[in-house]
């Protein structure tokens, strides 16, 4: 019987397992399954704490419901009765040390229309002329591989890209706009250019996608986002899990491959390596490959918890949240009203925010060396000035994510191309999976994990 090795038990570790198991079935296949995690609990970045009747989320707080193979997995998991949709609201964008609303019928703050356009209270009428000017610019130079603030810049000009989509888009991806490619963040704006000739046009054309997807788009669950992974444990017996176990190394013995983890050698004919990318480089230790390894880049990020005895109420009204634009007093990059987006974090509707310290604020190096008692100070600060509100917390929560955000630049995909061919190579058979190589989202790693099982099955059968 072959033996399939699993390292790293996040979402894409436990889809891999998900799907593997259902193709076993159907192929009638049989193998030792074995996934190996170096935390006590699974999840990776997906982990749900509770205290004082709040649910909070140290990693990812939500699934986008709308990616595919999301509520697939839901349904297969016969877990729908426990999920839960967010609360629609008002996103605004705080500059000047005052909040603007993110216009409607934006997307990333990119305006889907030319009303959109001209309700922004961001963008200067100067600013708005310019981007109209979308319209007549023809593209005749970008591609899916070009930096998408250059492109965006080129046809919408500086300040929307300033004022009103750079905030937006750097918060969701975790990086410089003029550093990351088109095609792993937005690649669908080179097709809307280059089929209706405007950025605008192509939402337009393609609105009622918009619309569908504009409400209730992000899920999680009554019991957080770990109760989908307790699900997933649950649904998996024959897997044998080894948790608290650290992988040390993985050697090429043959045919077959030497995992050491905590000190005991397994072998095995498949692993996947469903870990961050710096994990990898250590277990493999592999000089040459380690030279394109190395190209991927990574952020970093403080979050912060802060949960209040005063109602959920005391927010602006319809408002769940403000991206931090350059001009203001705050040190924080982004705040959720976590009460408000989602009703089952907080059981006697009492405040509870959230606030993000990204290692591209300038502060940052001041921050990460912070105590939590001085982090706490400073999060106090930034709801004082945002909100007006002094009370003081009922509990704190901080977690401090140092070099483990997958940052996908200009390089990402010509370096992974590399490096898969070099596995391929040299090691067939250990397969590369997680959110370091093939997208950020958690939709993405379950599709990932699909993928991956497809891949073993084709290797063991």
């Amino acid at each position: 019987m072959k033996t399939v090795i699993v390292v790293g038990g996040g979402i894409t570790g436990l889809c891999t397992m998900h799907y593997l198991k259902r193709q076993m079935a159907e192929k009638k296949v049989a193998a030792r399954l074995i996934l190996i995690e170096k935390n006590a609990h699974l999840g990776g970045k997906i982990h749900s704490e509770y205290e004082d009747g709040f649910i909070m989320e140290t990693g990812a707080d939500s699934i986008v419901a709308r990616h595919p193979g999301v509520l697939e997995l839901v349904r297969e998991l016969d877990f729908e009765s426990e999920l839960v949709y967010n609360e629609t609201g008002i996103s605004y964008i705080h500059t000047n040390n005052e909040l603007h609303a993110i216009p409607a019928g934006s997307t990333f703050g990119i305006p889907m229309s030319v009303d959109s356009l001209m309700a922004s209270t961001l963008i200067s009428e100067e600013g708005k002329k310019r981007v109209l000017q979308d319209f007549e610019i023809p593209n005749t130079d970008f591609t899916k591989d070009s930096s998408i603030g250059e492109f965006l810049e080129f046809f919408l000009g500086e300040e929307v890209v300033h004022n009103q989509i750079a905030p937006v888009l750097s918060g969701v991806y975790s990086g410089d706009l003029y550093q990351l490619s088109l095609a792993s963040t937005l690649p669908y704006l080179v097709d809307y250019k280059n089929d209706h000739g405007s950025i605008i046009k192509g939402f337009e054309e393609n609105r009622e996608q918009f619309e569908k997807a504009a409400n209730k788009k992000f899920i999680s669950f009554k019991n957080g986002l770990s109760a989908v992974i307790d699900r997933l444990e649950e649904m998996l017996p024959e897997v044998e899990f080894m948790k608290n176990a650290t992988t040390e190394s993985i050697r090429k013995v043959g045919t077959r491959y030497e995992v050491i983890a905590n000190g005991e050698k397994v072998e095995a004919d498949v692993v996947v390596l469903a870990v961050p990318n710096d994990t990898v480089r250590k277990v493999l230790a592999d000089a040459p490959l380690d030279k394109n390894l190395k190209q991927f880049s990574t952020a970093s990020v403080l979050t912060m918890y802060v949960g209040f005895d005063v109602p959920d109420d005391v927010l602006p009204a319809d408002g769940t949240g403000f991206i931090v634009s350059h001009q203001s007093d705050l040190m924080c990059n982004a705040s959720t009203w976590t009460s408000r987006k989602w009703k089952h974090t907080s059981a006697q509707g009492n405040l509870l925010v959230r606030l993000f310290y990204k290692n591209s604020n300038p502060r940052y190096e001041q921050l990460a060396a912070m105590s939590d008692d001085e982090l706490t100070k400073v999060a106090l600060e930034d709801i004082r000035i945002s909100l007006g509100i002094e009370a003081q917390p009922k509990i704190v929560n901080v977690t401090k994510w140092i070099d483990q955000m997958p940052r996908y630049d200009l390089a990402h995909n010509e370096a992974l191309g590399i490096v898969i061919e070099d596995l391929e190579a040299r090691y067939p058979n250990v397969i590369l999976a997680g959110c370091s190589y093939f997208g950020v989202g958690i939709g993405a790693c379950i599709q990932n994990g699909k993928k991956t099982a497809q891949q073993i099955i084709n290797a063991i059968v």
